[in-house]
């Protein structure tokens, strides 16, 4: 798997979990009930694992709350990622 596969398999969890949520999002906490085993929630994909914790504590400073759509916390999650090197 490439990392541009790698990438879409995980926008793909992010979408898929938190396509979920009621938008508007305020604030990260709303997202810790829509994840399928709370914070121990893991993303992974070719090798990439994700603890669903650090995205709030590795990457929330790529976050910009509020969101409108899934699709905005996605691409700040994605770029995040690239940012610390971790995609």
């Amino acid at each position: 798997m490439t990392s541009d596969e790698t990438e879409v398999a995980l926008r793909s969890q992010f979408r898929r979990v938190f396509g979920e949520a009621a938008f508007p999002l305020r604030d990260p906490f709303e997202l810790i009930p829509l994840l399928p085993d709370g914070p121990a929630t893991e993303f992974t994909a070719n090798g990439v694992t994700i603890p669903a914790i650090e995205l709030g504590m590795t990457y929330g400073k790529y976050q910009s709350y509020p969101y409108e759509s899934v699709d905005g916390l996605v691409d700040d999650l994605i770029y995040a990622l690239e940012q610390e090197g971790d995609l």
